[in-house]
């Protein structure tokens, strides 16, 4: 059986929080560990309050160096060194960005009693773990910003029927992932001859930004498109402007994704209820949710 991938919605809210929303920040927990996808003020009370215990934060990705989506870092590291973690803690940026997060980390001279590595980013893939890997693709907003994939690796499933045909039992099923082919009797069998091939589960985070082709290229297929989604349509001037997306703009890359879900957040904070902004995504979208503090998808 797959591993869960679960996703939970720390923080939903654009540029300023709300009573109900707290600042961007989005985790995916896999195989026991979790990573951070923007880091909004209040992030690490949001992990609590939602039971992610931040100790098991293996990565943390940043889309851009806006205070929004950042500064919750300077807190969090402070209270993982207070939990006295050890292992490194991995933090991306774009590249040629990473000396602005260098003073949330430095600010007070606290001490730090692990490694704090900050990576610099560019198009492609920036991270890998056992059985997923985290790639990164420009978007286009007023600062350098980059969007994520989390992907799962693919898997090939064993077809219980051409098994016995050709008489794969046992130990043959480990010998056949680990060595690709063995011979069973005086016949080759490879991995492909008796299993099918499954594409893994993937997981687009897209903020902030206008609306741009490369973000559906990365995203292509995605089982969850998490799209901000700043402003209802009928503020498109002001989108354009600011550099971000409409509702029914991020469901536009959704529908050239050929995404399975849509899930819409990083609302700003003058719609008290998203019930404008859900309605224009599905003028173009059908299969849209819109995030909520707390919001929890497993897949």
């Amino acid at each position: 059986m797959p591993l869960p991938i679960k996703i939970t919605f720390l923080g939903t809210s654009g540029s300023t929080p709300t009573k109900e929303r707290s600042l961007p920040g989005v985790s995916i927990e896999y195989d026991g560990s979790v990573y951070l996808f923007d880091c909004g003020e209040g992030v690490q009370r949001q992990l609590m309050l939602y039971s992610i215990n931040p100790s098991r934060i293996r990565c943390i990705f940043i889309t851009h160096m806006h205070g929004d989506h950042v500064i919750g870092v300077a807190g969090l590291i402070r209270t993982l060194a207070l939990n006295k973690r050890t292992e490194p803690l991995h933090i991306y940026v774009p590249e040629g960005e990473q000396e602005k997060l260098r003073p949330l980390v430095d600010f007070d001279r606290a001490y730090i009693p692990y490694r704090i590595v900050i990576v610099g980013v560019k198009s492609g893939r920036v991270a890998s773990g056992r059985g997923f890997t985290v790639s990164a693709f420009r978007l286009r907003h007023s600062v350098p910003t980059y969007g994520y994939v989390f992907k799962e690796d693919g898997r090939h499933r064993f077809n219980k029927a051409r098994c016995i045909k050709l008489g794969i039992k046992g130990s043959m099923f480990s010998d056949l992932e680990r060595k690709g082919a063995i011979m069973v009797g005086k016949k080759k069998v490879r991995l492909e001859d008796v299993s099918d091939y499954a594409e893994g589960r993937k997981v687009a985070y897209i903020t902030d930004t206008r609306p741009v082709s490369g973000a559906a290229t990365a995203a292509s297929g995605a089982d969850i498109m998490i799209h901000e989604a700043t402003y209802a349509d009928s503020l498109k001037a002001l989108a354009k402007e600011r550099m971000h997306s409409t509702a029914f703009e991020s469901a536009g890359v959704a529908n050239k994704a050929k995404a399975k879900k849509l899930v819409i957040f990083h609302m700003s904070a003058r719609y008290k209820k998203p019930d404008d902004l859900l309605k224009d995504a599905r003028r173009a979208f059908r299969n849209t949710s819109v995030a909520y503090d707390g919001m929890v998808i497993i897949i």
